[in-house]
């Protein structure tokens, strides 16, 4: 059985192999949100998820979801809808209104695991270019995005929001 490690101000992640089953993927705890770690967590296929107030948690689950752009995956209806919408799309032009779009209260839950600590990690990890945001535009009003860190050719999407129907899977 894995037991769960908990890291401290050095930077290294035991191997993702030692992630629990039970809650699948959960790694290690503690440790800080700081660029560098948070850089080498995605390239070891490593990510923070946590709730605020709770430590950090550090997770890597088996298995992962992996969408190949290049195959269309959407519904019949959504690439009808998408080929007459007038709807434009930017990237990394409103990175801090998207990640504070998907930090934004849902219907189906309370709260959010985008704590104002993960909005600045992510943050500055945007500055540094390794941090991008794709932005859905109706007009001149945000209507959807994500944010996420490409990781070698992988771009690893942290979370979505829409404000209009479609636009989180536009």
């Amino acid at each position: 059985m894995n037991s769960l490690s908990y890291l401290n101000q050095s930077i290294g992640f035991p191997p993702p192999e030692q992630a629990l089953t039970d809650p699948n993927g959960l790694l290690a705890i503690g440790g800080d949100l700081r660029p560098e770690r948070l850089t080498q967590a995605y390239y070891q296929g490593i990510f923070p998820w946590f709730n605020a107030n709770d430590p950090i948690l550090w997770w890597s689950p088996d298995p992962r979801a992996v969408f190949t752009p290049c195959h269309p995956f959407g519904s019949k209806s959504l690439i009808k809808f998408l080929k007459k919408s007038t709807w434009r799309y930017t990237i990394n032009h409103a990175f801090l209104d998207v990640v504070a779009g998907c930090a934004g209260p849902r219907n189906t839950q309370d709260g959010t695991w985008i704590s104002a600590e993960i909005q600045m990690a992510y943050y500055e990890l945007h500055l540094q270019g390794r941090a991008h945001s794709i932005e859905v535009w109706d007009g001149e009003q945000l209507v959807g995005g994500l944010y996420g860190i490409p990781v070698g050719g992988i771009f690893c999407g942290e979370s979505m929001f829409h404000r209009q129907t479609n636009a989180s899977k536009a």
